[in-house]
């Protein structure tokens, strides 16, 4: 009695484990969710809500945000001819610089302010660091083929010295051009300074 029972018990075992199986080549499946990540911003497309997000930009779960706030100061030094606003063409690489950050946040505008020092005159040192700042936009827009609709430039002569001293060596750091990136909607914020060096203005 304990036999037959004992082969029943294994004879319906093998039964349900053969009706179990399943040939796994036969199995069809179906990707629920889009897991590419077709901007490349992190986020997969089953979660994505903002497809077009700027490149480097931080976004959320959901890879929506603004641009990153950015706060930097990037000195370039252009050596201007005494009382002259020409730029050697040996410092357009370090301009170009602007130029890269306006192509890559194409809603933005650049303001670009002449300083000089204080020696001179009130009216020469306005004109002069206006025809710096001119400069600067003119190979931006020239050399780097900015629109000129996204330039400003504006000279403060001597009015905004950063060393109050009057010392040489203040006065050649108040010489400068100072580019200032803003953006429409976005968190962008960079800003340049782009320090002359010559002797006098």
């Amino acid at each position: 009695m304990k036999t037959s029972i004992l082969l029943l018990s294994v004879t319906l075992l093998a039964g349900c484990s053969i009706r179990d199986t399943v040939n796994i080549d036969e199995m069809t499946t179906t990707q629920a969710s889009d897991l590419a990540d077709k901007d490349g911003d992190g986020v997969i497309e089953a979660r994505e809500r903002c497809n077009e997000t700027a490149k480097g930009a931080g976004t959320d779960n959901y890879g929506c945000g603004q641009v990153k706030s950015i706060n930097e100061r990037k000195e370039i030094n252009v050596l201007f001819p005494n009382n002259s606003a020409y730029i050697a063409p040996e410092y357009y690489p370090q301009i170009e610089e602007v130029a890269i950050f306006l192509r890559q946040y194409p809603t933005t505008k650049v303001t670009i302010e002449g300083h000089t020092s204080r020696t001179g005159t009130d009216e020469r040192n306005t004109e002069l660091s206006q025809e710096r700042a001119n400069a600067v936009t003119a190979v931006l827009a020239e050399r780097f083929s900015i629109d000129r609709s996204r330039l400003t430039a504006i000279g403060y002569g001597s009015s905004r010295p950063i060393v109050l001293e009057q010392t040489p060596e203040a006065e050649m750091r108040n010489r400068r051009v100072v580019a200032e990136v803003t953006g429409d909607d976005t968190a962008t914020d960079m800003k340049w300074t782009i320090y002359s060096v010559d002797d006098t203005n």
